[in-house]
């Protein structure tokens, strides 16, 4: 597999994709230009994120020869770290493209929500206070790739916002909190070592067990009242919660993986249940 490709982290992409299909499908008239614009947008920050990440974490010293998560692939040597910084920023580029037509849609709230994007998916590893570090991965995580992934996209379409899609885009968020979550769990050693201060490091494996508990569940409660199709995921949910309650280290992996499966079900019944 290319290194370009292991660095995007395709299995991750849930993250920004689930967002605008929620977001979208809540306005029930799609306008497919302004929906593929969002979307391509997303995956581009979201992929520049995640190149981001990979050359600083190595950089930093997080990511080491005892990693137990997937490979990366600056600590791997595949590539370099000034190469992926340049590809974080090709995919910034491109994300700001797609931002245009949204612009001219939806006027300075779109800017503004497209350049704090940027800027924050490279705060997140990257700058003179990297959010990761201190332990705003989460909040961050939250707030861009929940609240603002599905308000903006909710945005572009209507021109208005309103407590359902802020509530729809909570429940995305946490879900995608859950991802970030279970990775700092399973790191909780060598972010420890590497001075890397996330909350499972600042409060203990167990407090990182119960934040997974609580990402995980919240959202079904969050959005039964306006979509009960997602409801239906609810079993996979308790499947992942019994993984991580059981997993350590490299273990986790596994749950992972069935968190980002959860979040995939999670959206598209959430959009068939728009649909009907």
């Amino acid at each position: 597999m290319s290194p370009w490709i292991l660095a995007a982290r395709p299995k991750t992409l849930s993250a920004s994709v689930v967002p605008v299909l929620v977001g979208s499908a809540l306005t029930h008239d799609i306008h497919w230009i302004l929906f593929f614009c969002a979307l391509f947008g997303a995956i581009f920050i979201q992929i520049g994120t995640n190149l981001v990440n990979d050359a600083l974490d190595f950089k930093r010293g997080a990511d080491t020869g005892e990693r137990l998560g997937p490979l990366r692939v600056t600590q791997a040597g595949l590539l370099s770290v000034s190469a992926v910084l340049r590809g974080a920023y090709v995919c910034f580029f491109l994300a700001a493209l797609c931002g245009i037509p949204l612009i001219v849609r939806g006027g300075w709230p779109l800017l503004a929500v497209g350049v704090a994007s940027i800027l924050a998916a490279y705060a997140y590893t990257g700058g003179p206070y990297p959010l990761a570090y201190h332990g705003l991965g989460e909040l961050f995580v939250l707030i861009f790739f929940g609240i603002i992934a599905v308000g903006g996209s909710y945005y572009v379409q209507r021109l208005q916002i309103d407590a359902t899609v802020l509530i729809a885009g909570f429940a995305v968020g946490c879900l995608a909190v859950a991802l970030l979550a279970i990775n700092n769990l399973r790191d909780v050693a060598s972010d420890r070592a590497s001075n890397k201060k996330t909350l499972a490091v600042r409060f203990g494996e167990r407090f990182g067990r119960a934040e997974i508990l609580f990402c995980v569940l919240v959202p079904f409660i969050a959005i039964a009242f306006m979509n009960w199709v997602p409801l239906v995921a609810l079993p996979l949910a308790l499947i992942l919660l019994r993984c991580v309650q059981r997993a350590k280290g490299a273990e986790l992996n596994r749950c992972l993986a069935i968190a980002g499966g959860l979040q995939w079900a999670f959206g598209i019944l959430f959009v068939i249940g728009c649909l009907t």
